[in-house]
Order: structure tokens, then C-alpha cells, then sequence
């Protein structure tokens, strides 16, 4: 007996040692992150507490960048959760302006839009642990220091994404069911009510639905299709791409498997829609399928086509990272987005757990056009 209680030791400890190394390659592996030259991005930080910050948005509003993110002790949910919201000249001095939160709950995914002369903030409620928002909030500001409480945004139950306008005056907004699987468009002019265009995608667990607007007046969609939603990804996962002519009613569909875009944040230039996006590369294995906690993520820069989604460039990050915002000023882009420490290349369930910063990217659209053609 005391044979067999001596092998199971040594196997345990064996089996702890080997996690254990495991663990600390995880942890310790360098970052191989594919950043390309040709693109010369200017990346800092600008947010950097210890804290796990995430979910960010950028706007840029009455001659200054606005910023806001979301601030957790961890990517789950969690009570103490706040949106910390920031005001810059040169998106690299920043000065705090204020935190929001919803007492008792966890919040996420904030997104601006300038309605009117107001600033509208709009965001996700949630309790479940594991991050499964059930309805969106919004909150207004005349100056973006002062915020009214939050109050939820009807229909009740869908989560918004990104609201955009084509001439300032009508509102567009996907949004989807909080139990996944079906996509909408919302339209509004007062950014407070908002009544249904038509289904964008019903099915195969589709969210985290970003638009945007063609020269001719086209509107491009990509959603987020998560398959089975494994922990361990899905390799029916993939980028829904869907495009509809006004009044956007009638859509047509293609698919991209060169990843599952979570938290797109899509713009344009020149007449060619772009996204930044979470990108995993190198997905295969049953235990690394798109999607899959254990790989390791990327924020990158993508081309959008009507039929496909083209890597351009990763972003310098890694771990738990992406959902980024964007300002086109002058000649550059800005990018803000989240990322665990660019030294390493954790994989994605251990960076939930790890601090995360807020960066900023900045790119010329010149070297940006040049990459895509």
C-alpha cells in the first residue's frame, strides 16, 4: 500500500512540476507579434494602472480625443467594475474627466457617438461571471465631464454596438440578441429611441456586429460567428460579411475563416473599409479552433471586402487584447485598443487574469493604403 501511495506521490508531482512548466512558457514566452515595418506605427501607452483595463472606445469631439475603457480587477465580470473616461490634445496627455459604473453589476463595451450637440455613451449591463450582457444603457454628456445616470435603451435586451451616420442626421445601429444568434439594424435621430430596420443575420451565434458606410451609400456589416461557442473554439467559426443597398433591408452574405473577428471596430478611407479586430493566428487542434481560450490573440489590421477579410498587420499586442476605437485626424489613424504586456505572448484565458493596459496606435493612411493594395 505504501508502494502504490509513493507512485501516486511522484506521479502528482510530476504531473505539477510538468504544469508548472507549462505555466511558466506560458507565461514567459516571448511576443512574436507580426508587425509590419512598411506601416511605421507610433504605439504608447495610455493607461497603465496594474488594474485589468479593457473594452475601449475613441472619439474625436469639439477639437479634443475622448477616451474610455472599461477598468476590472479581471476580463470577468465583476462588481467593481467602472468606465473610466479620459480627454487629450494629443491623444498622449491624458487627464481623467470621470468613471461611470452601475451599482451592484458589471459593465462593458462602451461606444460614443456624437448625437446632436450631445455626447452619447452607450454600454452593456451584465451579472453572469463568464460575460454575457442582457441589455444596453446610455448615458449623455454636453461637455464629456458631466454624465447623466445611465438609463436602458429600448427594445430591451438587444446589446448595441457602434451607432454611425451618413449625413448627420439619421442614426444606424446593429445590435444583438442578448442570448446570440440574431443580428439587427436600429435606426434613430435622437439617439434615445430606436426602432428596427430590419435582421441583418439569424443564426450559428452571431454578435459583436460593427457597420459601416460605402461611397455609394452601401452599408458593410461584419459579425462575429462563434459556431458551438466552445471554450476551446470551433472550427465552423468564422467573420460574417453582409452588405445591403438602402433603405438596408435585403442583405447578401460571405464568410471569412482568417479569424473570428471579436470586438470589430470597423472605418474607412478613400472609399476602403478597414476593421481592427482580435486576430488569432495559427488556429487548428481541438484545443485551438478559433476562438479557443488557450491560443494566443492579436489586435491587427484587416481590409474589408464585400467578399473577404484580408490581414494586413498586427498591432504590437498580446493575451487578452482587441476591441479597439478609431479616429481618422489629418494624415494619420488612431487606434486605441487593450492588450496584456507586449513583451510576452500569454495565451488568451491567462491574460484574462493578468493587468492590461490601454495603447494608442498611431498610422499614416498613406503607408495604411500602401500595405493593402
Amino acid at each position: 500500500m505504501s508502494r502504490v501511495l509513493r507512485y501516486l506521490g511522484g506521479a502528482l508531482g510530476a504531473l505539477l512540476l510538468l504544469l508548472l512548466i507549462l505555466l511558466g512558457y506560458a507565461y514567459f514566452r516571448p511576443n512574436r507579434a507580426r508587425v509590419v515595418d512598411a506601416l511605421g506605427i507610433e504605439h504608447w501607452a495610455a493607461v497603465s494602472d496594474g488594474v485589468h483595463n479593457s473594452n475601449t472606445d475613441l472619439i474625436y469631439w469639439r477639437g479634443a480625443f475622448y477616451l474610455v475603457h472599461a477598468s476590472s480587477p479581471w476580463h470577468f465580470a465583476s462588481e467593481k467594475c467602472r468606465l473610466v473616461l479620459w480627454r487629450s490634445e494629443d491623444a498622449r496627455h491624458w487627464e481623467r474627466l470621470a468613471e461611470l459604473n452601475v451599482p451592484g453589476e458589471d459593465i462593458r463595451d462602451p461606444k460614443f457617438a456624437p448625437i446632436g450637440d450631445r455626447l452619447f455613451l452607450y454600454a452593456l449591463k451584465n451579472v453572469v461571471f463568464t460575460a454575457e450582457p442582457y441589455t444596453t444603457v446610455l448615458s449623455v454628456s454636453d461637455d464629456g465631464r458631466h454624465w447623466t445616470p445611465f438609463q436602458e435603451v429600448e427594445p430591451k435586451g438587444w446589446l448595441f454596438w457602434r451607432p454611425k451616420t451618413r449625413d448627420g442626421t439619421v442614426w444606424y445601429v446593429p445590435a444583438y440578441w442578448h442570448e446570440h444568434g440574431r443580428s439587427i439594424l436600429l435606426q434613430s435621430t435622437d439617439g434615445y429611441h430606436w426602432d428596427t430596420v430590419a435582421t441583418i443575420y439569424d443564426g450559428e451565434r452571431n454578435d459583436e456586429v460593427d457597420i459601416e458606410f460605402l461611397p455609394d451609400g452601401r452599408m458593410l456589416a461584419t459579425a462575429r460567428l462563434e459556431g458551438s461557442g466552445s471554450i476551446f473554439g470551433d472550427p465552423a467559426a468564422s467573420t460574417l460579411i453582409a452588405m445591403a443597398a438602402p433603405p438596408y433591408t435585403e442583405w447578401t452574405y460571405h464568410r471569412s475563416r482568417v479569424t473570428r473577428l471579436d470586438g470589430p471596430a470597423l472605418f474607412s478611407y478613400n472609399g476602403q473599409v478597414y476593421a481592427v479586430g482580435r486576430y488569432q493566428p495559427q488556429p487548428g487542434g481541438p484545443l485551438t479552433e478559433l476562438g479557443s481560450v488557450l491560443s494566443r490573440k492579436r489586435t491587427a489590421l484587416f481590409r474589408v471586402d464585400d467578399d473577404r477579410l484580408t490581414w494586413l498587420s498586427d498591432l504590437p499586442s498580446a493575451g487578452d487584447t482587441s476591441y479597439a476605437g478609431t479616429v481618422i485626424l489629418g494624415d494619420f489613424l488612431y487606434v486605441s485598443y487593450y492588450t496584456n504586456d507586449i513583451r510576452r505572448d500569454v495565451p488568451w484565458l491567462l491574460g484574462m487574469v493578468l493587468p492590461s493596459e490601454i495603447r494608442i496606435a498611431c498610422i499614416s493612411l498613406a503607408a495604411l493604403e500602401g500595405i493593402s493594395r
